[in-house]
């Protein structure tokens, strides 16, 4: 029988105030998972645990920066004491900012690749250890259609989820043999407090050109949800994905496999 419980398993998801890391969240803890997350305020903190607890799941919270190497060890170490040991980890804490290349300061691209590269490495780095103890593990790390697509203003976010997708691919490489299965989602554009900008309607009541663009561009004819990426959550954090390894699973209503439509 194909196993998508995760009852008994203890899951991490970085960034899981709101958005696609909350709805994340809410999947494990309906397949069964013992829950925590993190976020970087107090007033995030507050709100993202009354809604956790509006939907009847026992969330456990935490203020950590991922970016910061110490914070993540004790991050990691408190939801050890609350929780047990971490058998699934979702990177899903992350930035863009949409800047052209040459109006970006180094500044602005290093805090990019910092939050979406740097701090997965070290999140990872900090649950493998007891995962290889515990004989199994789940890495899912968040990547992005900019895994695979560049695109103007996204230089940082690119380069940082390209470098995310071989990342993933290298603990699948170096891990798999602990039956560690590290694994990307890569979502399409998917409606969220990070995307609203781009969906605002026109002063004259019409959609964003680039709202008009990705419907023009998704077979689907839709944003995504963040519910859309519970489903392969859920089944990436489960046995059932046992012998799938390195894999990027894009959840994009079908842009990828679109050339778009003749003009």
């Amino acid at each position: 029988m194909i196993n998508f419980s995760l009852e008994g398993k203890v899951a991490l998801v970085t960034g899981g105030a709101y958005g696609i890391g909350f709805a994340i969240t809410q999947a494990l803890a309906e397949a069964g998972a013992r829950v925590a997350f993190n976020c970087r305020s107090e007033q995030n903190l507050a709100k993202a645990l009354a809604d956790y607890k509006e939907k009847g799941i026992d969330a456990k919270g935490y203020i950590a920066d991922v970016t910061d190497e110490k914070q993540v060890q004790q991050l990691v170490a408190n939801v050890e004491r609350d929780l047990g040991t971490i058998d699934i980890l979702v990177n899903n804490a992350g930035i863009i900012k949409r800047i052209p290349m040459l109006e970006m300061s180094v500044e602005d691209f290093r805090q990019v690749v910092d939050t979406d590269l740097n701090a997965p490495f070290i999140v990872a780095k900090a649950v493998i250890p007891g995962m290889k103890k515990k004989g199994h593990g789940k890495i899912i790390n968040i990547c992005s259609m900019m895994s695979e697509l560049g695109r103007e203003t996204v230089s940082a976010y690119a380069a940082a989820k390209g470098g995310l997708k071989m990342l993933t691919r290298n603990i699948c490489s170096e891990f798999g043999g602990c039956n560690i299965q590290c694994n990307g989602i890569g979502p399409g554009y998917i409606a969220t407090p990070q995307t609203a900008p781009l969906r605002e309607l026109q002063p004259d009541g019409s959609r964003h050109p680039f709202d008009q663009f990705i419907l023009s561009k998704t077979p689907a004819g839709r944003w995504g949800t963040p519910e859309d990426l519970m489903g392969p959550a859920v089944f990436l954090a489960s046995n059932a994905s046992d012998f799938v390894n390195g894999h990027i699973l894009y959840v994009d209503g079908g842009i990828l496999a679109y050339i778009g439509k003749q003009p």
